[in-house]
């Protein structure tokens, strides 16, 4: 049955106020990072009176956005890279494997995820300190120990997300790689694996996204040469003035990586999300 008029107008008009709803803040921040300073800062207009690319020429030397964008690159990939790699391992080992203490270890990774991530700030930040006092092993304010600082979130939720996903590529495809010839890891490798593509794509967009979006421990985890670029942004306000229009020209530049990415990805990343197809 066809629907009523009524309900094909309303549904018209809440996906319409939807939309502005989504398109207007973006149009607002690209209008404003092709602003001059001054037409930022003076009475909003939604039409600029002129339009200036300067705002993206000016944020690579107002602050080093560059380093802070290569820091967020080795970061966020190694993160994700290491995310997936462990991951993979330790779903397919809980997925095809019993073993003593399996259900206490799943529930052990799920359970993570109920707990705050400011909870093991101090933590953190107390275990990296006195590691390099002991060992001379510079954790706090490398690269290293923030990439070790977002596998402590990404990774229990890759593991649980890819235990499902596992659990749906049937067994028969592991039993007929070892009758042909195969060890366990050459079914994985092999068999498993390409059959969970989109499990995989998914977990690691989720992985890159939270590593490159993350400002809570980048700002305390740290420093001028290693900071990212989340916490970077916050060059751009100083104690004389605050660069609007510099402020939204690095946000678009900083959120090309990642949109660029999901849009790329976005078939296998759909499919991942809803427990992936079975071959």
């Amino acid at each position: 049955m066809a629907p009523s008029r009524s309900f094909t107008w309303s549904r018209r008009i809440f996906l319409t106020l939807l939309t502005g709803f989504v398109l207007i803040p973006v149009y607002v921040m690209i209008s404003s990072s092709l602003k001059p300073l001054a037409d930022v800062t003076g009475k909003f207009r939604w039409l600029p009176s002129g339009l200036t690319i300067r705002p993206y020429i000016d944020i690579w030397s107002t602050v080093p956005l560059a380093r802070y964008f290569v820091n967020s690159l080795i970061v966020a990939g190694a993160a994700t890279v290491c995310s997936v790699v462990i991951a993979v391992f330790a779903a397919y080992a809980v997925s095809r494997y019993e073993f003593r203490g399996k259900r206490v270890f799943t529930v052990t990774v799920l359970s993570t995820q109920m707990f705050p991530g400011i909870l093991f700030l101090l933590p953190l930040f107390l275990l990296y300190v006195n590691i390099g006092n002991a060992t001379g092993i510079a954790l706090f304010g490398s690269r290293g120990g923030l990439i070790l600082t977002y596998l402590t979130f990404s990774l229990p939720f890759s593991i649980w997300m890819l235990i499902g996903y596992f659990d749906s590529v049937p067994r028969d495809l592991d039993e007929a790689a070892l009758v042909d010839g195969c060890g366990p890891l050459g079914a994985l490798l092999r068999i498993v694996v390409p059959a969970a593509i989109p499990g995989i794509v998914a977990v690691a967009v989720y992985a890159f996204m939270t590593a490159w979006g993350e400002v809570l421990f980048a700002s305390v985890m740290t420093n001028d040469t290693t900071r990212t670029l989340a916490v970077g942004l916050q060059g751009y306000s100083t104690l004389n003035n605050v660069y609007w229009n510099q402020i939204m020209a690095a946000s678009l530049v900083v959120s090309v990586p990642v949109v660029a990415g999901f849009l790329l990805l976005q078939r296998y990343l759909v499919a991942g999300l809803t427990a992936g197809a079975v071959k």
